[in-house]
Parts: C-alpha cells; sequence; structure tokens
C-alpha cells in the first residue's frame, strides 16, 4: 500500500505541476522518477512516453500507467494513472467555475499568452533532449529527417509515421547499422 501512494503522490505532483502537456513534463518526469526514484531508467521513461504517444489516449496518463504498472503491477498502474489526472480535475473544474468571468480581462489575456511562450520553451527543452537520446548516429538520422519531411508535407496520421519508424528501425538491424 505504501509503494501504491508513493506513485500516486509522485505522479499527482507531476501533473499538478506541470503544464502544456505530455511533452512539457518529460523534464518533470525525469527529475522524479528516474533521478529521485530510481523506478525507471531514461531509456525505459522514454520508451514508455514513446509508446504512450503511439497509443490512443493522453500521453502523460499512458506513461503514468506503464510506468505504474512496472513499479507495483496493476493496481500501481491505476494509482499511478489516478495521480496524473487528480490534479488536472480539481484545477479545471475550479477553473471552469470562475473562468468565463474573468477571461476577457487584459491581465488574464496575458497571463495566458506568457504562459503558452513558456510552454512552447518546455517543450523546445524536452526535443533538445529526446533528440540526444534517439539520434545516435547517421541510420536514426535518416529517419529523422524522413518522419520530419513526411509530416511536413503530408497530411497523414502520426501512427503511419510511428510504423514507418518502426519498420526503418528492423532493416537498420537486419542490414546491420544498428544493434548488433
Amino acid at each position: 500500500m505504501k509503494k501504491l501512494m508513493q506513485l500516486f503522490l509522485a505522479f499527482a505532483r507531476i501533473g499538478g505541476l506541470t503544464f502544456g502537456g505530455g511533452y512539457a513534463m518529460i523534464p518533470m518526469l525525469e527529475k522524479e522518477l528516474v533521478e529521485k526514484k530510481h523506478w525507471v531508467s531514461e531509456e525505459e521513461l522514454l520508451d514508455y512516453y514513446a509508446v504512450g504517444q503511439c497509443t490512443p489516449g493522453i500521453i502523460a496518463v499512458n506513461t503514468a500507467t506503464f510506468v505504474g504498472h512496472k513499479v507495483a503491477g496493476f493496481w500501481g498502474g491505476i494509482f499511478a494513472t489516478l495521480g496524473v489526472v487528480f490534479p488536472s480535475l480539481v484545477i479545471i473544474t475550479v477553473i471552469a467555475a470562475v473562468l468565463t468571468n474573468f477571461a476577457d480581462i487584459p491581465a488574464v489575456k496575458s497571463a495566458f499568452a506568457a504562459v503558452r511562450v513558456c510552454v512552447c520553451v518546455l517543450i523546445f527543452n524536452a526535443v533538445l533532449k529526446l533528440w540526444k537520446k534517439a539520434v545516435t548516429d547517421k541510420g536514426t538520422l535518416a529517419i529523422f529527417i524522413l518522419v520530419f519531411v513526411m509530416s511536413v508535407f503530408l497530411d497523414m496520421s502520426p501512427i503511419f509515421f510511428v510504423l514507418v519508424s518502426g519498420l526503418c528501425g528492423i532493416m537498420l538491424v537486419n542490414m546491420g547499422g544498428r544493434g548488433k
């Protein structure tokens, strides 16, 4: 029960203190789960995060479920998931109750504009960290360029890009380019 409560509280802290969605929470996930708690390695976290992006639902919820399951099985997944969504549920309920009364105030508009800028910086930092871990050789650089160009010019599902990347990774291993 103690481990379940630790999972709930850790993910409640992450869910309550990160703004901007899944990408913006990568630094906090790394600090809390990898550096402080040592529940997962950085590679495992990035793998869970990547799978969380590919599966239906919210990235943060999916990642919490994967980590919680690894740490404490089925109930760990449940408690971690509840922990990450609980702060948002409370905060959104409060905001929804009062925002309509204050949304047109210039100071509120300015505050939201500034928060959007901050979230962009947090996402950019997360991308840089992911880049350092993901693009490690010519093969992964080629996959990055291929997916980037395709995503810019083609209006296709992200699932397609994930499948293409996975197939490219398999081909690289089979051609002796990686992982042998």
